[in-house]
Order: structure tokens, then C-alpha cells, then sequence
């Protein structure tokens, strides 16, 4: 029987481990996905920003809550976006801790293996789950953020079988992030599946399966890629299960065995809900290996890669580390408290490294507000945000996202400026949204190489484009205007330019 201490939500502590993980792990404004994300909400406030090529942040704007949630709550606290953003990460990281503890709490009788779930989880937060193309969490806000506890809370409510809850937070979820949510309905049909042939594992395997293909969506059709969009889709190789390594295979079937050994339901300190859970994420992503084969199989399925199947195992790789945190610690930990520490002082420091390594030129935490960065792209960005038009367009080289010295911040999101797309993040968003392949190549190929670029060069792409200034790495060319020049970048009015008036509309 329950007792009310085990009832009761430690949100105090909770809380406390939310904020070590945002020291431990770091935060980062701008980063990776945040190109995409930021810049929707920050249009959404400020209207007058990004003049041009606004498609390849609001193709998901348009499908998800994520921006709104920002534009209204820096309306209602008056705050800047930036600071409105770190909050929310703050916020999330915490939710996250205490979804894992919503989880734990139902899957382990036992609170040695429920804290040392929750405090492993918090030290590797921001591993990967395979290779998904995705971390457990990222350290930067995205739709993710919100999307992963209201996730681990959906499938607590699940468990504890109360459903009403459950379909709450998975309405919710769809809204900010309908991919993830497309996974959370998968596994919640798995579950009731699973359940009611739990004594014969391949029956929920077939049953669940054709459940899987009700999820297939309407409007996908057998052609392989072509051209422009091709190019980007095949650019995203985790797509596609014919490019994986022997090591992600491993880290994609090593969690199933497990899995498998803990639905046995014969573990210290485990509940009937740790055993149902285990046994239910085994067809989900057998399934998810199946489909991700079959969809690599012949390029007739290239449309279909889309779906991205394999990112189930984002909250396989998440749960698993959970449970198996637990069972470390229930059998290792039992009189040896010290042993928690071992375990988590090498993971936290490890992490830490990591952070370091992919953030090298950047601070740790990079603190809402300020007005200069260590960061000299990020420094350039905050410069361009200070003094250049709002309605200003820039031409910024097309591979400049993996020049090391760029730390992957994008420059929409940091400069709050419109940029011609991009060949690496904007690629990313063509993979999913076919429409946008020929204005990404052709905007993306015209500036290719650009940091090398004359002066005559520039005026012949405004001409082409709406673009009116650039952002060089590297010395400013012989005969343009360049106010800034720092640290290895320059920023430049490029000459002639006759702006937003000679915007091929084919490409708006």
C-alpha cells in the first residue's frame, strides 16, 4: 500500500535537479533547431521582422503551438524574447525532471530506484538517442522541450489508467509538436494491445502493426525524389536505415533486449506498470525498425521518409535510460549511497565535456540580454540586431551553419534579420516540406562561396535577390561599404542593391 510520502510530489528537490541539469548541460539561444523555431515566434511579435524568404520557419510555425506560446508569453510578462525563451527552457527542464519522476513513481515501488532514475536521466539529458538526429533534450528551447515531458506525463497517465488525463496531454502535445505526438498515439495503442496479449508476444507485434498503418497520413504517394528536393532529403542520412553503422544498430537493438529482460516483471522494486511499459516499447520499435527498413528499401518509398519512423526510438532510448538508472540503483545502490555519486559524478562530467566540444567558442550559458558574445559570429549577429533596418535582407554564405567558429548558431534567430536560405538547416526543413526544394536551391546555390565574392558579385545577386546587405567571413571586398569588421567577420551594405522592390515573387 502506498503511504503518504510516497504520494506526495518532492517538487521541491525536483525543482532543484531541473536547475543543476541547466548548469550542468548549458544553454545555448539560436542553436540547431532554434533557427527555425525562434524566428517564427519572434515574428509573431514583432510582425515588421523578416521581410523575405519567411516560408522555411513558418512551413512549422504554422503547425504548431510552439511560437504562439512564446509571442504571447513576452506579451503578457513584457519580458524580451530572449529572456521570454530561457525561461521556458529553465521551465521545460524541470518539467522533464518531474515526468520522470511522474514515470518513476509508477514504475518503482522503491525510492532508491525512482531517485536514481530521475538524477541519471538529469546527468545524460542531453545524450543521443541513437542516431535519431535527435537529443534526449536539447539544450536550447524548441517544440521538443514542451513535447517530451507532456509525453512522459501521457504515458504515467496511461499506466495509472486514467485515460481522460492521458487525452488531455496528448491533445496538447499534437498541438506543439504533432510528429512527437504521432509516436505518444502509436505507443498508447501499443500499450492497449500489448495488454490484452501479453501472454503471446508475436500476436501484439501483428495487432499493433496494423495499427501502425492507421497512422499512415493521407496525401504521401510511391515516386522517388527528385531533383532539388532529393538533394535535401538524402542530405538528412539518419532518414534512412540503409546508413546506419554497426554502432547505431547496437544502440537501437541493446535497449530492446533489455527492455525484454525487464518485462519479465521479476525485478526488485519494479510495479506491474514497469513490466507492461517494457513489453510495450519491444513491437514499438520492432515496428519502427520494420518500417524504417522497408521505406529504405526502394526509392519508390522516398516520400514516405519523411515520417521519420526511427525517432521512436527517442523515447525508447529516454525510457530506458530511466528504467535501467532504477534497476542500477535498486540492487547496487541498496546500503551504499555512495555508489549513486560514483555513478553520476563521471556522467555529469562527461556531459560537461560534451557541451564544450560542440559549443567550443561559446559561453556555457549564454545569458538572455547581453549585448556582445566570446562567440565573434554570435558577436557579428548582436551587431547586425543593433544597426542594421529591420526590413534589411542579407546574403549570407550558404554553408556557413558548419564553420566551426559558427558554433551552429543561425543567423535569423540571433540577428532577428532575413537571411537567403541555407543549405544545411533549411535543408532540413525542405526534407519535410517538399514544396520548398526549388526556392532552397536556387537561393542557397547563390550564395555558395560567398565569403569569396567581389564586389561585382554582390551587386549582381541583389539583383537577383532582394538582399541589401552581407555578412563575410573573411576580409571585406575591394569597393563595398563595410561598417563592421571584427574578429575575422564584416558586415556590408552591398552596393546598388535596389532591395524588396525586384523580389522575384516565384521565390516570396
Amino acid at each position: 500500500m502506498k503511504t503518504a510520502a510516497d504520494r506526495r510530489l518532492p517538487i521541491f528537490r525536483l525543482a532543484l535537479v531541473g536547475v543543476a541539469a541547466v548548469a550542468l548541460h548549458g544553454y545555448h539561444l539560436g542553436v540547431e533547431d532554434g533557427e527555425i523555431y525562434i524566428p517564427a515566434a519572434k515574428k509573431l511579435l514583432h510582425p515588421n521582422l523578416y521581410p523575405y524568404a519567411t516560408q522555411f520557419f513558418e512551413s512549422h510555425e504554422h503547425l504548431s503551438l510552439f511560437a504562439p506560446i512564446l509571442a504571447w508569453t513576452a506579451r503578457l510578462t513584457h519580458l524580451s524574447m530572449a529572456w521570454t525563451v530561457f525561461l521556458w527552457y529553465v521551465a521545460t527542464t524541470c518539467l522533464i525532471i518531474v515526468s520522470c519522476w511522474m514515470l518513476a513513481a509508477i514504475s518503482f515501488s522503491s525510492a532508491r530506484a525512482r531517485w536514481c532514475g530521475v538524477l541519471v536521466i538529469a546527468a545524460v539529458l542531453t545524450m543521443p538517442a541513437t542516431n535519431t538526429g535527435l537529443l534526449l533534450m536539447d539544450p536550447y528551447l524548441t517544440a521538443r522541450s514542451f513535447s517530451t515531458p507532456l509525453t512522459l506525463f501521457a504515458l504515467a497517465a496511461i499506466l495509472a489508467r486514467r485515460y481522460g488525463l492521458a487525452t488531455v496531454l496528448i491533445v496538447v502535445t499534437a498541438a506543439i509538436h504533432p510528429q512527437m505526438a504521432a509516436y505518444l498515439i502509436f505507443l498508447g495503442a501499443v500499450l492497449w494491445v500489448a495488454e490484452r496479449y501479453a501472454p503471446a508476444a508475436p500476436q501484439p507485434v501483428r495487432a499493433a502493426a496494423g495499427v501502425f498503418l492507421g497512422f499512415v497520413p493521407l496525401g504521401f504517394h510511391l515516386a522517388a525524389a527528385q531533383g532539388a528536393y532529393r538533394e535535401a532529403l538524402y542530405s538528412r542520412g539518419f532518414y534512412f536505415l540503409s546508413t546506419w553503422t554497426w554502432y547505431h544498430w547496437l544502440g537501437m537493438l541493446a535497449p530492446l533486449g533489455f527492455l525484454a529482460w525487464f518485462a519479465r516483471g521479476r525485478l526488485r522494486g519494479t510495479t506491474p506498470a514497469f513490466a507492461r511499459l517494457s513489453f510495450a516499447l519491444i513491437p514499438f520499435g520492432l515496428i519502427a525498425i520494420v518500417a524504417g527498413a522497408v521505406i529504405a528499401s526502394t526509392h519508390k518509398l522516398d516520400m514516405y521518409a519523411r515520417l521519420q519512423p526511427l525517432r521512436c526510438f527517442h523515447l525508447i532510448t529516454l525510457v530506458f535510460m530511466l528504467f535501467f538508472a532504477g534497476i542500477l540503483g535498486e540492487y547496487l545502490a541498496k546500503g551504499r549511497a555512495w555508489l549513486i555519486a560514483a555513478i553520476l559524478v563521471p556522467l555529469s562530467a562527461g556531459m560537461f565535456v560534451v557541451d564544450y566540444e560542440t559549443y567550443p567558442m561559446s559561453p556555457h550559458i549564454e545569458w538572455p540580454g547581453q549585448t556582445t558574445s566570446s562567440n565573434a559570429w554570435v558577436n557579428t549577429l548582436l551587431w547586425i540586431r543593433q544597426n542594421t533596418p529591420q526590413n534589411a535582407v542579407f546574403a549570407v554564405d550558404s554553408g556557413y551553419f558548419l564553420d566551426p567558429d559558427v558554433d551552429v548558431h543561425g543567423f535569423r534567430s540571433i540577428s532577428e534579420r532575413a537571411a537567403l536560405a541555407d543549405y544545411y538547416k533549411d535543408g532540413g526543413v525542405v526534407a519535410i516540406f517538399p514544396n520548398l526544394a526549388d526556392a532552397w536551391k536556387q537561393q542557397s546555390d547563390a550564395t555558395r562561396g560567398l565569403n569569396h565574392f567581389t564586389a561585382q558579385d554582390f551587386t549582381r545577386l541583389a539583383h537577383e535577390y532582394p538582399v541589401t546587405w552581407t555578412a563575410i567571413h573573411g576580409p571585406a571586398p575591394a569597393g563595398m561599404d563595410c561598417p563592421y569588421q571584427q574578429r575575422g567577420y564584416s558586415v556590408c551594405r552591398i552596393p546598388d542593391a535596389p532591395g524588396l522592390t525586384a523580389a522575384p515573387s516565384a521565390v516570396m
